[in-house]
């Protein structure tokens, strides 16, 4: 586990890893098992009919971290897992994914990832997934997950999702079905650069009474790249949604924004809004005034912006 200097830098960035995980865990390399291990309330075990595993956390559980994080070393290696989350009533854990590829050949490296989550009732799930890319290759590094999570009463989780750098190709696909009194926060940061293209399409359906459902979306595209985004908040019952998209676009990138609401019920409260635009000279000059380069007061901004 973690052999290389090229595996330990991956975990670091992808999953804050600088050894081996406290708690239960499955690093999967190269297509391969590379470490697992369960603990008495988080189970971890492989699937029998696909690539992938089923973690299941027992009732009651609380204060446990689950890390599952994914790298790819290997040129030309593509691989499509699924895996399915089963958490228990009355949970309180955080869950660490992310994936994190190097391409140091000609090929294109890809991973495609389905997660699934059934969250039993009055359980908080904190689930963070972060996206990196490296290698001096000139093979594509692609990256396609798909999530989809149904929150029964009184079920909330709180998504993180990072792009860090480095994936030329991302189409990120997620659907969150929320129960009577659950909750859904989605966090999603994105940079991208160079000639990358990335498209989110996003659903939370807020099906049960009481549902509360937030989508936070903040990008940055850099040089000739170019972004898509399709946030939809659904409300089909009394239910509070908001959707929020900022961008900031430089050099020839393309944004596209579509954030939409839906109401199917007289009592849902719905708000969505979209900004794009460029960084403010004005900040740019307060920032140079401190004695900044125009270049480092530019990162300084995007760091800030994307933190």
């Amino acid at each position: 586990m973690m052999e290389t200097v090229i595996d330990r830098e991956l975990l670091e960035k992808i999953a804050d890893l600088t050894g081996k995980p406290v708690g239960a865990f499955n690093i999967r390399k190269d297509s391969g098992c590379d470490g697992r291990q369960s603990t008495e309330h988080i189970k971890i075990t492989s699937k029998e009919d696909k690539p992938g595993i089923d973690i299941r956390v027992l009732d009651g559980t609380k204060g446990e971290t689950c890390h599952i994080p994914v790298i790819i070393t290997q040129t030309g290696l593509s691989e499509l897992v699924y895996n399915d989350f089963y958490i228990g009533e009355d949970c309180d854990v955080d869950i660490v994914a992310g994936c994190g590829i190097h391409n140091c050949g000609e090929q294109e490296s890809r991973h495609d990832g389905v997660h699934t989550f059934y969250v039993g009732k009055n359980s908080r799930v904190r689930y963070t997934e972060k996206h990196y890319g490296e290698g001096p290759g000139t093979g594509s590094r692609v990256m396609n997950p798909q999530t989809v999570v149904y929150l029964e009463e009184g079920a909330s989780i709180q998504m993180e999702t990072v792009q860090i750098r480095g994936i030329d190709s991302t189409r990120r696909d997620t659907k969150i079905v929320c129960g009577r009194g659950a909750e859904a926060v989605v966090t999603e940061r994105l940079l991208t650069h160079g000639d990358q293209t990335a498209e989110s399409d996003m659903e939370i359906i807020l099906e049960g009474e009481g549902s509360r459902g937030r989508v936070i979306s903040r990008s940055v595209a850099q040089d000739r790249s170019s972004q898509v985004f399709y946030p939809r908040m659904v409300g089909n019952a009394a239910c509070f949604g908001h959707v929020q998209c900022d961008s900031i676009i430089m050099g020839e990138a393309k944004i596209k924004s579509i954030p939409a609401i839906t109401a199917n019920c007289t009592e849902a409260q719905l708000i969505h809004e979209a900004a794009i635009g460029k960084i403010a000279g004005d900040q740019l000059l307060k920032l140079e005034t401190l004695g900044l380069t125009e270049e480092e007061a530019e990162d300084c901004i995007l760091r800030g912006f994307l933190a």
